[in-house]
């Protein structure tokens, strides 16, 4: 898949765990762990806004597109 999640990246960067995100944003564990792996088809843009806003970052910084 071209497009890579980063958000282990983040995570590590701000000293913080999976499931403090998932609680701050809103959403289950399973879900973000859904995300971070990279099985997500899809991601909100009101999640991806949650995960901007506690993580102080910009979606770029969570999502890379790489070419195959």
């Amino acid at each position: 898949m071209p497009i890579l999640v980063n958000l282990d990246v983040m995570l590590a960067r701000r000293k913080m765990k999976s499931n403090e995100l998932a609680e701050i944003v809103g959403i289950t564990t399973a879900n973000l762990s859904i995300l971070k792996t990279g099985k997500a088809k899809a991601i909100r843009f009101s999640t991806l806004e949650a995960i901007c806003e506690a993580l102080d970052c910009q979606p770029a910084d969570i999502l890379e597109y790489v070419k195959d």
